[in-house]
């Protein structure tokens, strides 16, 4: 179960708003959610959470790139919400790693099923090992984990990002990687917003 909320600083406080994601497909997405709630270029929060696994927050501060934070990344992963905020950037990932590595796969898989291959004839004993050497290995790298990205897409355990997000709110590193559960009642109580928060849940 998933519950987003939305939190805009304004000259008189802070105003709640919970969120809709259903049209959120990018990070670019939830960041403009954010600046169109945006008063006067302050700062915006956006929070989204699935319940017991993983929290994460968004911030927005006018034109400024975005800030991030994540609770527990590998949770978050397993989340389309999550993957949102999971960018390669987050994760220490060149841009586009993904689509490269789909690329060499592709090109790997063409190149087992080339024209001009021995058939048959007497240099097909050398060449047979090495197709099935190249073919075994392949399958040993996919068998050895199947249902997780290669070394290099590994996303870590824990919580990831930005940790002073919060900081000038009042909320410190310390406090912020010790929030579990119900996170965003201990955010609302220190930014004084669990009033405004309590009339949108």
């Amino acid at each position: 179960m998933y519950f987003a909320a939305l939190l805009a600083r304004t000259e008189d406080g802070w105003e709640a708003s919970d969120t809709e994601l259903d049209d959120v497909e990018t990070l670019s997405d939830l960041t403009d959610l954010a600046q169109e709630a945006s008063v006067d270029e302050d700062t915006v929060l956006v929070y989204i959470e699935q319940e017991d696994a993983w929290f994460g927050i968004l911030r927005v501060d006018g034109e400024e790139d975005p800030r991030i934070y994540v609770s527990d990344a590998s949770a978050a992963a397993r989340s389309s919400y999550g993957e949102i905020l999971l960018t390669d950037e987050l994760l220490g990932r060149e841009p586009g790693a993904e689509d490269e590595i789909a690329a060499l796969e592709e090109l790997v898989d063409l190149d087992g099923t080339e024209d001009g291959e021995p058939d048959g004839t007497a240099g097909s004993a050398t060449s047979s090992p090495t197709t099935t050497d190249r073919t075994t290995t392949r399958d040993a790298d996919t068998d050895s984990d199947p249902d997780s990205p290669s070394d290099s897409d590994s996303v870590p355990a824990g919580p990831i990002g930005e940790l002073g997000i919060l900081a000038d709110f009042g909320v410190s590193e310390k406090d912020l990687l010790t929030l579990r559960t119900d996170a965003l009642t201990e955010i609302a109580d220190a930014l004084g917003a669990a009033e405004v928060l309590e009339a949108v849940r």
